[in-house]
């Protein structure tokens, strides 16, 4: 296998999982940030995201020579980096970067449609640093055309740039770097395809090169298409109780059938997270932005919309009708079991409905350790499920964690 210099620009779940990953199959990279705390963090070993494996591939990299963490874009890939000189030839040079991946947040804008400041602020800043024959790769979810866009800020014909969509699951990230289904790629230069497709050569997964358009669409179609799975079943469970069946036995007959499977096939409080609100909302904007209607699409919002409003209904039901001067303990914040991250919780969102009706909530989260600015007012944190219980109302387990099933629940009652 070649050993290629990479550069990657973003240390969040995305950029610094792809950055530790790559360092782990022997390339060597750089990774970029522009929080100076976190980058002094990073260098001291501390990743500060709750992510099986991680923590040990980034000490690992680094002990090995080949991680290193800077702060800036620009630091990435000018002298301090990789030792570039701006327009260098890389088969002049061993201290070239040959691939820059893009890793930055592409979060919900205006009217749902993707916000890329990020994404077209770092282009801008690296456009007349970056080597010729380098590689600039869209790692970001982003919307289709944003490979044109980004090459039109670089305004470089002797840059490439490459579509190569993470799917990553928070909580076993770096499981799904190295054991992934397949890895998309996508680009109008066949040549700067293979290239990005030949650094994960080691994993022995299929390889989808196909156009730039066509990658970038793949990641939406996925993840809608699992919004559209989860919406479906939580749908289903409410049919199921007023009908008297037991959902988790539908699912269940349901998921042996190998056209249907049993992933993303559990009800909940509704899903959420990083992921799939923002890219659901983006594809609806694309949709519109092209003409196309997509009513599906439509109701799958609504459908995951109206949950939180289901939630508080039977727990408004289980306490007698009123909310009002209840106690209510709540098992669970984050948006999904095995990570600390609370963006986009449905959790948060019945938690925030019950508040509104006048309920004290007391909370209980294996990864929640202090109280969150903009997330957790007005909720009293404990340290563990049964204090959370004393004197509760109600217990509503709002996010899966093994740690739940475990729960002595005689001493909990």
């Amino acid at each position: 296998m070649f050993v290629r210099r990479i550069a990657v620009v973003g240390a969040g779940y995305v950029g610094l999982t792809t950055a530790a990953c790559l360092a782990s199959l022997g390339h060597r990279v750089v990774c970029a940030d522009i929080d100076v705390d976190k980058v002094a963090r990073l260098c001291d070993g501390d990743v500060g995201i709750l992510e099986p494996g991680l923590a040990e591939l980034v000490t690992e990299g680094m002990a090995a020579g080949r991680l290193r963490f800077v702060v800036g874009a620009r630091n990435a890939v000018v002298p301090g980096g990789f030792g570039n000189a701006p327009g260098a030839d890389p088969a002049e040079s061993d201290h070239v970067v040959e691939v820059l991946f893009l890793c930055v947040p592409t979060p919900m804008g205006a009217g749902g449609a993707a916000d890329l400041a990020a994404v077209e602020a770092v282009a801008q800043e690296v456009r007349d640093l970056l080597p010729r024959g380098c590689v600039v790769v869209n790692k970001s979810t982003v919307p289709v055309g944003t490979a044109v866009r980004t090459k039109q800020l670089l305004g470089r014909r002797d840059v490439a740039v490459v579509s190569n969509p993470e799917f990553l699951r928070e909580g076993s990230a770096v499981h799904d770097f190295l054991n992934p289904d397949r890895i998309v790629v996508g680009s109008d230069q066949q040549d700067a395809a293979e290239r990005v497709g030949a650094l994960y050569a080691r994993l022995g997964a299929p390889i989808l090169l196909t156009d730039a358009a066509s990658a970038e669409m793949v990641k939406y179609a996925a993840n809608c298409f699992l919004a559209t799975k989860l919406s479906y079943v939580n749908a289903l469970a409410e049919l199921c109780e007023r009908l008297g069946a037991d959902i988790h036995e539908v699912t269940e007959g349901m998921g042996y059938d190998p056209r249907i499977g049993q992933a993303y096939m559990r009800p909940g409080p509704g899903w959420g997270g990083s992921c799939l609100p923002k890219d659901t909302h983006a594809l609806g904007q694309i949709s519109e932005a092209v003409g196309f209607d997509f009513p599906l699409l439509d109701a799958v919002l609504q459908t995951n919309q109206q949950q939180s409003t289901r939630m508080v209904d039977k727990i408004r039901a289980a306490v007698g009708g009123s909310l009002a001067n209840t106690r209510i303990g709540l098992l669970g914040l984050t948006f999904k079991a095995g990570t600390s991250d609370l963006r986009d919780s449905p959790a948060l969102d019945v938690a925030a409905a019950l508040a509104d009706e006048g309920a004290e909530l007391t909370a209980f989260d294996p990864s929640c350790t202090g109280p969150l600015p903009g997330l957790t007012e007005g909720i009293k944190l404990a340290d563990d499920a049964t204090t959370a219980a004393k004197d509760a109302d109600a217990i509503v387990v709002l996010t899966e964690w093994p740690d739940f099933r475990a729960l002595d629940w005689p001493s909990v009652a």
